[in-house]
Formats: C-alpha cells, structure tokens, sequence
C-alpha cells in the first residue's frame, strides 16, 4: 500500500512537472507530428482542447519514464487508430496516396510524349518535297517581270 503510494505521488509530481514546461526532445517533435484527434486537421501541438494539452503533457512523461518514440507512438495508433499519424501507411488502401501521384505523372508524361510525337511526326507528312521538274517557261518569264517592277 505505502508502495502504490509512493509510486503514485511520484507519478503527480512528474505531471506537475511536466504541466509547467513544454515537452523538449522527441516529446514535442511527436507533439508537432502528430494529427490531433480532438482537432481535426490539426496537429497536437496546435490544437486548443484540453484533452490534447494532456496528451502533450502525457508524451513529456513517457520521455521523462525513458519510452521511446517508436512505441509511443504505437500505442497512440492503437489507442485513437491510423488517424493520428499525418500519412496514411504505405499499405492497403493507404497505398494509394503514395501511388497515385507517382502513376499520374508516368500517365501524364506518356500523354504529353504522344502529342508531341504525333506534332512532329504530322508536320513532317505536311512538308512536301521540292519538284525537280522545271517550270513552265512562260511562268518563269511572269515571275521575272513581276520581280523586276
């Protein structure tokens, strides 16, 4: 019993503590990381509820207790789901966020590729050789007069 106690009141000043001071190292970069799920589409750090604010307070203590970053943060996924992290995962449906853009630009870049082989390869039909026969006498005979007045 006087252990739980002790434990306990530890566990009070370490929140007291960490209530003061904004959580420094990894405690605040994860606070600045991660979604809020209190404040949609804001981070933890930004976001006003009182709820995030002990869930700032709370990643200071799991610092302070020695966790690391990595399991902290496995357990907030557990705890509120795949929302809180600011991409989805690189799988499943997730998978399609990291796709998509990369598959848009091959496509695009196939599209752009077509139209100017086709531009130039359309141009190229249009132009038509020069005629080798010689011309008519009496054009060439307009075509001098017409130069010379």
């Amino acid at each position: 019993m006087r252990r739980t106690a002790l434990a306990l009141s530890c566990l009070l000043l370490t929140l007291a503590g960490a209530a003061q001071a904004e959580p420094e190292g990894w405690a605040n970069d994860l606070a600045e990381e991660l979604m809020s799920p209190f404040c949609p589409g804001r981070t933890l750090s930004a976001c006003p509820s009182p709820q995030a604010k002990t869930l700032v307070v709370w990643l200071g203590v799991q610092q302070a207790a020695g966790r690391s970053p990595d399991d902290v943060k496995a357990e907030l996924v557990e705890r509120f789901g795949e929302v809180i992290l600011p991409a989805p995962p690189p799988r499943g449906f997730g998978l399609a966020a990291y796709a998509f853009p990369v598959l848009a630009f091959a496509v695009g870049g196939l599209l752009v590729w077509a139209f100017l082989r086709r531009q130039t390869h359309g141009a190229s039909q249009l132009v038509e050789p020069l005629a080798t026969d010689p011309l008519d006498p009496e054009l060439e005979a307009i075509v001098d007069r017409d130069l010379v007045t």
